[in-house]
């Protein structure tokens, strides 16, 4: 069984945290911890250009597209339009379902797009404060009210990923979570 932990890793895009987690999933499902929660993985044109990001349940792999180059939405992140529905259908229904169901509950990413949907930070909320060990992502260059008051929680870690230090980080994380 997993400790009781709220990890969340931040650094330059890039530095692979996506991927830090993703390695943790596999060795906390091989050790027969249950994981759910979300990743956002991104998806590109032919020309390796990046086109856009999924938004993806853990659990169930069900996923829908969250943001891309060519999305007409109200809401823009960059160059990207967020399909605030998306968000909301497998972001916080993959979270809730989660923090009722899993061992350890995943947010790959906590970023401005899913942040644009309130409910979002409000799963997130209650992830952290839930019995559950919460692994996550969160954008480097975030800022805002949410993001303080989550950072500046007693019960949260939050761990800088640099190319240089990702095995001493992930070891980190696998000594706080007990694996």
């Amino acid at each position: 069984m997993v400790h009781k932990a709220n990890v969340l890793v931040t650094g330059r895009p890039g530095c692979g945290k996506s991927t830090l987690v993703n390695r943790f999933i596999e060795e906390a499902r091989q050790k027969g911890v249950s994981v759910g929660g979300i990743s956002t993985p991104d998806f590109r044109f032919d020309t390796g250009r990046r086109r856009g990001f999924l938004i993806r349940d853990v659990s169930s792999g069900a996923e829908q597209t969250m943001a891309a180059v060519d999305f007409s939405s109200p809401v823009k992140v960059g160059r990207y339009g967020v399909n605030l529905q998306a968000v909301q259908d497998i972001g916080v229904t993959a979270i809730d379902q989660a923090i009722r169901s899993v061992d350890l509950v995943v947010i790959d990413e906590i970023g401005k797009m899913e942040l644009a949907v309130p409910e979002f930070s409000r799963s997130v909320i209650d992830a952290l404060d839930s019995p559950k060990p919460v692994l996550g992502t969160l954008g480097m260059k975030l800022k805002g009210p949410f993001v303080t008051f989550v950072k500046n929680r007693d019960d949260v870690t939050i761990l800088i990923l640099t190319p240089e230090n990702r095995t001493r980080v992930y070891e980190q994380i696998c000594t706080r979570f007990g694996l």
